[in-house]
């Protein structure tokens, strides 16, 4: 089979030639259709990323295709079932082995790409803005990266749970895919005082975090006295730092979230959440934004989209 990967942390990945994998007890063999990107991806190629699997490894995330075959003495889906698979790696390949208690079902209507598209983005926000913030309708959302992967998605569950949507993102095209999302507001961040239009706006109540660095900043300025500040990631590569006299003085609250660190500890939160995700899909309330979609041969360029900035929404590669 192809698989594209790494030998080593901080290598340049590249498409290889593997065996096949059999799959061991508790693991299922999928047959991938495609795999969706995250910026995580890039960090698991410099080894930054929380998670470490040990290289040689094949990247990628978020695998969705068929399963080909159970492992021994396994339990679960039968061969055929379309299911969309949370792995820390593996997806960038024609197969892959992946515990079955993360292979999630997918409904009949949701084609590959979409499912592709929609675990990891949809997923991380539902949790942050519902379980975390506990966001009310009628509260001031702000999100920044608000055209990017998980961005988008926060701007289109926050206007679902019934706040008034500030978008920040880079650029007038990018404004425009916030702006279809659903966002009421939109701040340029490569032209716009940030804190201050945030501040012309009434502030913040809660805040949405992918990016840090000076946005953290200048959003955390801008946050309204007992307001959350929810810190995604660091795509600008600059980790927050965070004044804790500040959070004092104004009763402000910041919450880290790691999608994928629920597995560890509370996997129910993630299963409910994909729960009302896929309901909401169904119902016909939520399409993913795919601005790319590459071939495996092509996983390179794909992840130097991400890299660059360039895409808007999700990055899919299909298998």
């Amino acid at each position: 089979m192809k698989a594209f990967g790494i030998e080593a942390f901080g290598t340049l990945p590249n498409l290889r030639s593997d065996i096949i994998p059999e799959p061991t007890e508790g693991n299922v063999r999928l047959r991938i259709a495609a795999c969706g990107l995250n910026f995580a991806d890039l960090l698991m190629i410099d080894g930054k990323y929380q998670e470490r699997p040990e290289p040689p490894l094949t990247l990628g995330m978020e695998p969705v295709g068929w399963i080909d075959k159970l492992g021994p003495g396994t339990e679960g889906p039968v061969p055929g079932t379309r299911v969309a698979v949370y792995a820390n790696c593996g997806g960038l390949a024609e197969y892959g082995c992946f515990p079955v208690a993360r292979c999630v079902p997918l409904p009949d209507e949701m084609p590959f790409e979409d499912a592709a598209a929609f675990q990891i983005t949809y997923g991380t926000s539902h949790v942050a803005l519902g379980h975390k913030a506990r966001l009310q309708p009628g509260e001031t959302l702000l999100v920044l990266g608000a055209a990017g992967g998980v961005g988008l998605t926060a701007v289109e569950i926050g206007k679902r749970m019934g706040a008034r949507v500030i978008a920040c993102a880079r650029g007038a095209d990018k404004l425009a895919v916030a702006k279809a999302a659903g966002a009421d507001h939109l701040i340029d961040s490569e032209t716009v005082d940030l804190r201050q239009a945030v501040r012309d706006l009434g502030g913040a109540d809660v805040v949405y975090d992918p990016i840090g660095g000076d946005q953290f900043e200048a959003a955390f300025r801008a946050t309204n006295p007992d307001g959350r500040i929810l810190v995604i990631g660091f795509a600008s590569g600059t980790v927050s730092k965070i004044p804790a006299n500040h959070l004092l003085v104004k009763n402000i609250s910041v919450q880290g979230l790691y999608w994928g660190g629920y597995l560890n500890f509370n996997p129910a939160v993630l299963t409910e959440s994909l729960t009302t995700l896929f309901g909401w899909y169904s119902e016909g309330g939520m399409r993913p934004h795919i601005s790319h979609k590459l071939p495996l041969t092509q996983a390179g360029e794909a992840l130097d989209l991400l890299r660059n900035r360039k895409s808007t929404g999700k990055v899919l590669v299909t298998i």
